[in-house]
């Protein structure tokens, strides 16, 4: 079996920590500037025999530096959103099948198929920047529902409550970036109980940062709903991981969060304590599946983890979480 097949088999830990390794042992042959990377650290790579060993790469070269497998073709460039458009993170993604299938199987995952939803968009500084994954992946949800009503929404009280009525008793997912959910939110009250609200980032600088739980609870409160659902994921990535409620992120079988220790970053952190998160992302073989970013978060059970916020002297990038 290939090895991007073997990806999308994953069925448990040991099987993860194989491919984990293969994937790791190709990334070092075949890209340079993670190569690199791992020799500086001049760790014994073939001693590495479990995939929280793995070095992982700052994110921060996803800036400076072209993070793609020797001698591939180039089929998509995404760019980070950011508050402004100088120094974006660009990830050249080698095949774009790979990444429909990795979004479309990891929203399977949680949600089934997203074919079957009515998918909502209000993602207005994601559209207004263009070149973004998140788009690319919403607009592959919205072209291939079976609902005609599947579209890009904006900020209009009047246009919202048409949509409403027409979706009465429909399977609606509203994905929005948090600022944009907010002003909706502060237009009127909405009964959505029977729709998924799922937000997906920070204010991009358009509001004062607020922290998650205060964000959810004005949202729940406006849209009369139970939870807020969170998706989180970066331009730098070709996978996501999913919040239900509470802001504890899942991830599919192919995914990992990782938090390291704040004072030694190449060791882990204790359960409940915070630290900085590392990312595996198996489906990102053609680029590199290990990165470390400058988000925050902890672990509160083996399989679930709260994102907290950014490391302070960090940049708001295009999938900001909420600040402290």
């Amino acid at each position: 079996m290939s090895l991007s097949k073997k990806i999308f088999n994953i069925s448990n830990e040991d099987e993860f920590n194989s491919v984990a390794l293969e994937v790791f042992n190709f990334q070092y042959k075949n890209i340079p500037i993670y190569k690199s990377y791992v020799d500086l650290l001049k760790l014994e790579k073939d001693k590495i025999s479990h995939y929280k060993e793995i070095p992982f790469l700052p994110v921060q070269f996803f800036k400076n530096h072209n993070v793609i497998s020797n001698n591939l073709t180039v089929e998509k460039i995404f760019l980070s959103s950011g508050t402004t458009q100088k120094n974006r993170s660009k990830h050249l993604v080698h095949s774009i099948e790979l990444y429909k299938k990795s979004f479309n199987l990891g929203f399977e995952y949680f949600y089934g198929n997203p074919n079957e939803w009515t998918v909502l968009a209000l993602l207005p500084s994601y559209l207004e920047q263009g070149d973004s994954s998140l788009i690319y992946m919403v607009n592959d949800f919205i072209q291939n529902s079976k609902s005609s009503d599947s579209n890009y929404i904006k900020l209009n009280l009047n246009s919202f409550k048409n949509i409403i009525k027409n979706l009465k008793n429909k399977k609606v997912l509203l994905i929005g970036v948090s600022f944009a959910l907010l002003e909706l939110s502060e237009l009127d009250s909405f009964d959505l109980s029977n729709w998924i609200i799922m937000e997906t980032g920070g204010m991009k600088g358009r509001r004062k940062e607020i922290i998650r739980e205060e964000l959810h609870e004005k949202l729940k409160t406006a849209f009369n709903v139970d939870y807020i659902h969170s998706e989180y994921g970066m331009t730098e990535l070709l996978s996501q991981a999913y919040s239900k409620k509470n802001g504890l992120f899942q991830t599919p079988p192919w995914m990992k969060l990782i938090v390291r220790d704040f004072e030694d970053p190449y060791s882990i952190a204790k359960i409940n304590n915070s630290g900085g998160i590392n990312i595996i992302d198996l489906a990102n073989i053609y680029s590199c599946s290990f990165i470390e970013t400058q988000d925050i978060g902890r672990e509160v059970t083996k399989e679930k983890i709260e994102i907290l916020g950014r490391f302070d002297q960090s940049e708001i990038r295009g999938c900001n979480l909420l600040s402290f």
